[in-house]
C-alpha cells in the first residue's frame, strides 16, 4: 500500500531530445526504487496539465511507462495517479492491469478516476459527458474491472458499457490494490468507501482533517473499517541543498515552461508561486512533510516536477521522508 509514492508528471526536461526522454524517466524510477519509496506512479493524461506547462509539452501514455519502468526496478508498486475511466474499455483496462501485474512480478496497482480534463477529450475524440455521467461510467466500469480481476467472468448490459463473460487469463500474481484518487465529498470518498483499498488526497493540508471525516462516514454508512483505506496525501515538492537553490530553479522553470518572470515579480507574487509547492532545503521540506502528516493521513504521495531530473534529488527526497513514514 502506498506510504510514500513517487510521481511523475512532468516529461519536459532541459536540453532533452526525445530519446534522451526515457532514459530520464528510467533513471528517476531506478532512484525512486533505491531510495525507499514503495510505489512508482505517473499520470494517466494525453497532454500536460495547464498549471505545469502548455498542452503540447511531452507526455508519455502511462501504462507503456510503468511497463518499461517495471524492467529496472524491483521493490516499488506500479501504477496511475490515477487512470481516466473515459479513455479506455473497462474490461480492456482490467486485462491492462493484469498484464502489468504479471511483467512487474506482482506489483501493479490500479488507480481510477471518472476524468476530467476536457481539452485532451476533445482533442483525442473521447466523449466528455456530463459531470455526473463521468461518475455513472466510473462505477459501472468497477463492476466490470473488479471482478475480472478477481478471476471472475462479469457478464454487464449496462447504460454505457456491455461485456458477456468477460475473460481474464492469466490472472495477476498478487491480488491488486484499487486506489480512487480525488477528494469530492459526495461522489468521490463515498466511492473510496465502498470500493478502493487506497485513497489519494489532492486537497490543501488544511482541509485534510476534513475529507477524512467525510470518509469516516462513508465507511460509516455502509460498514467498513476506515483503517482498510490507505490515505495519502499529494505533496508537489522543490528540494534542493539551500532554499535559495530551489527558488532558483523553480522560477528558471516558471519561465521556461509557463513563460511566467517570477524572478522580477513583486514579493507577493513570488511568495504566491512559493506557496504552491513544498519548498526549500532538505530541513525545511522535512518539516513540511512531517505537519502534511500529522494531519492524520497514512502516506504521502510526493512529485518533483522542476527538478526531479537532476541527479540526486529523488535521493534527497528519499532520505528526508523515508523517516517520516517508517
Amino acid at each position: 500500500m502506498t506510504k510514500l509514492g513517487y510521481q511523475i508528471n512532468n516529461f519536459s526536461y532541459p536540453d532533452t531530445t526525445t530519446r534522451d526522454l526515457f532514459p530520464i524517466v528510467q533513471r528517476q524510477a531506478i532512484a525512486a526504487d533505491n531510495s525507499g519509496f514503495d510505489t512508482f506512479l505517473v499520470m494517466d493524461h494525453l497532454n500536460q496539465l495547464p498549471m505545469l506547462g502548455p498542452p503540447d509539452n511531452e507526455m508519455l501514455e502511462c501504462y507503456t511507462v510503468l511497463a518499461a519502468v517495471a524492467a529496472v526496478t524491483k521493490n516499488m508498486r506500479l501504477g496511475a495517479l490515477v487512470t481516466s475511466n473515459t479513455y479506455r474499455n473497462p474490461a480492456f483496462l482490467a486485462k491492462v492491469v493484469s498484464t502489468l501485474d504479471i511483467v512487474s512480478d506482482g506489483r501493479a496497482q490500479l488507480g481510477i478516476g471518472a476524468g476530467w480534463f476536457e481539452h485532451e477529450h476533445d482533442g483525442f475524440g473521447y466523449d466528455f459527458n456530463t459531470f455526473t455521467e463521468r461518475f455513472e461510467k466510473l462505477e459501472e466500469a468497477l463492476q466490470i474491472i473488479l471482478p475480472m480481476l478477481r478471476g471472475e467472468r462479469p457478464t454487464v448490459d449496462g447504460k454505457y458499457y456491455r461485456t458477456v463473460q468477460a475473460i481474464n487469463e492469466p490472472q495477476p500474481i498478487n491480488p491488486v490494490p484499487v486506489m480512487i484518487g480525488g477528494t469530492g465529498e459526495k461522489k468521490t470518498l463515498r466511492m473510496v468507501a465502498q470500493y478502493a483499498d487506497l485513497a489519494n488526497f489532492t486537497c490543501e493540508v488544511h482541509e485534510v482533517e476534513h475529507k477524512l471525516e467525510v470518509l469516516q462516514q462513508h465507511c460509516d454508512n455502509i460498514g467498513r473499517d476506515r483503517s482498510e483505506i490507505t490515505v495519502s496525501l499529494m505533496q508537489n515538492v522543490v528540494i534542493a541543498e539551500t532554499y535559495e537553490q530551489a527558488r532558483d530553479e523553480y522560477f528558471a522553470s516558471l519561465q521556461r515552461t509557463l513563460g511566467i518572470d517570477a524572478v522580477n515579480a513583486s514579493a507577493d507574487e513570488q511568495a504566491f508561486f512559493e506557496a504552491q509547492l513544498v519548498l526549500g532545503d532538505p530541513d525545511t521540506v522535512g518539516e513540511k512533510l512531517a505537519a502534511a502528516l500529522a494531519t492524520g493521513v497514512d502516506g504521502l504521495t510526493t512529485s518533483l516536477p522542476v527538478n526531479g531530473y537532476i541527479e540526486g534529488r529523488i535521493e534527497m527526497l528519499g532520505s528526508i521522508a523515508t523517516p517520516l513514514i517508517n
